[in-house]
């Protein structure tokens, strides 16, 4: 298996440290407002490379932080004249349920960070103590960038032209800013009640300090606290290469002394149709906003569109969304959830050729499964794992039309459809539960119809079909016959 390592910036072999168990850590949201569409592109692509390493049979433990303090969530919690708690509670159950609805599953752990303070302090304490952070005359702790010399790799900064005695204290900046950073935050009126006393040694003197953590530590703590010195992986969006993740490294290995983590992901950005997204351009979305616009389609479907269309590119480049792109896939899904259909039906009317499964059959879903496999392996390529997937829809189709298969590779061929889905997310099972049961007025009027159809009753027939569709069914004639399905 090959991946894109933002470190070396080349394509390298994965790896993992240790062989039992494979350690990823994503960041978690910032929870002061609902996630929209380019949060959500970001944890699609975590959750499948997630998803492809246990595919590929790696043991994978996942943790995932939730930054429930920062300098958003304390301006907008006291803004709404709610509580930190409450206010950022509340976002959290929000971004847990928008990432269901689109079949990402959740971190093994999903860590909220104002629960990590004892974790903050220790490291902090220890950078203290290593001459890496100082106290400053503002009462906060600032990380000394220049006591780290391997800071800038990861982002690959110039760091000569770094002015001396220069600090930021704000959560996010530029590479043109880089500078020591804030790892303790002293207490400005505008926090509010949000702030906690920790004591911490500076010079051999316990001093007492009334504020809250930094962004930055928040993730190299949760990562402490849950993985130990190193991981295997460290992914999120580009957009925190700097500052955020080359923070990371420094704080973590300048506690540690070892690598912090052997491997970095990083996804590219979301546009939507070409352009920057923000509410200025008005082309700024949450799942809310599409559920929205597209309350006439069923929200499951709409959903798995959604995913479709973050797939739908390599993860580390941009992906464009539209709303012609979203309804390209509820297109696609549709013809999707039809193969299945048939499938099933073909399986339950019982197989027309020779039983068992041949070595022709066995030989090419062995193709099927080693290709699609290859692409999960070629740096998590979704594009063309996804057109495996279409091209196996194609076969299914084609071979059930000609009623080739026997049931027993019929079953097989189902197997399949579940097989891609581990990772892909983007095929319903449910509907062949609920294509089974057709209540049965809705079977005589079929009946009916099919028989005003073959006594050339053309009126009769579609004034049943007409009698159908207004109680939500519609009518598929194939060459096998003729069947209603629920719309």
């Amino acid at each position: 298996m090959e991946l894109f390592n933002t470190k070396t910036r080349k394509v390298e072999e994965f790896k993992p440290l240790k062989q039992q168990e494979v350690k990823v850590y994503y960041c978690g949201p910032t929870v002061y407002n609902f996630a929209h569409i380019g949060n959500l592109r970001t944890y699609v692509f975590c959750d499948l490379v997630v998803k492809s390493l246990k595919f590929l049979g790696y043991n994978v433990k996942t943790v995932m932080n939730i930054t429930d303090v920062d300098d958003k969530t304390i301006r907008d919690s006291q803004a709404a004249g709610e509580t930190l708690k409450e206010y950022t509670e509340k976002y959290t159950k929000h971004f847990l349920e928008d990432i269901e609805k689109i079949w990402i599953t959740q971190a093994d752990e999903v860590v909220p960070v104002t629960g990590l303070i004892p974790e903050m302090v220790r490291m902090i304490q220890t950078m203290l103590n290593r001459k890496n952070a100082y106290l400053a005359e503002d009462g906060s702790i600032y990380f000394d960038v220049k006591s780290f010399k391997k800071y800038g790799r990861l982002a690959h900064l110039d760091m000569k032209g770094m002015k001396e005695s220069v600090r930021v204290d704000n959560d996010e900046y530029e590479k043109d800013n880089a500078a020591d950073f804030v790892l303790w935050k002293s207490w400005k009126e505008s926090d509010g009640e949000n702030f906690w006393n920790e004591t911490f040694t500076v010079n051999g003197e316990e001093v007492v300090l009334k504020g809250r953590p930094g962004w930055h530590i928040e993730c190299s703590a949760c990562n402490m606290k849950h993985f130990g010195a190193q991981i295997d992986i460290h992914m999120w969006g580009c957009d925190l290469v700097f500052p955020h993740h080359q923070n990371e490294v420094a704080q973590t290995e300048a506690c540690t002394r070892k690598e912090f983590a052997k491997y970095w992901l990083h996804s590219g950005h979301l546009t939507v149709d070409g352009k920057k997204m923000a509410k200025s351009a008005n082309n700024f979305y949450t799942i809310a906003d599409l559920e929205k616009k597209y309350s006439n389609i069923e929200q499951e479907l709409l959903f798995r569109a959604i995913r479709l269309s973050f797939m739908n590119g390599k993860y580390s480049d941009s992906v464009d969304f539209s709303f012609d792109k979203i309804e390209a896939n509820i297109n696609t899904l549709n013809k999707v959830d039809e193969s299945v259909k048939n499938l099933s039906r073909s399986i339950n009317n019982g197989a027309k050729s020779v039983s068992g499964i041949s070595r022709d059959f066995r030989n090419e879903m062995q193709v099927v499964v080693s290709e699609y496999m290859a692409r999960l392996e070629d740096d998590f390529n979704m594009p063309e794992a996804i057109a495996e997937f279409h091209g196996f829809v194609k076969f299914v189709n084609t071979w059930i039309a000609d009623k080739t298969f026997s049931v027993e590779e019929e079953m097989a061929l189902m197997d399949m459809y579940e097989t891609f889905n581990t990772v892909l997310g983007i095929v319903n099972f449910d509907i062949i539960e609920a294509d089974e049961e057709i209540p049965a007025d809705i079977l005589e009027l079929l009946e009916q119809r099919n028989a005003a159809k073959a006594e050339k009753d053309f009126d009769t027939a579609d004034t049943l079909r007409d009698a159908l569709s207004a109680q939500g069914y519609k009518i598929v004639d194939s060459r096998d016959g003729s069947y209603v399905e629920k719309v």
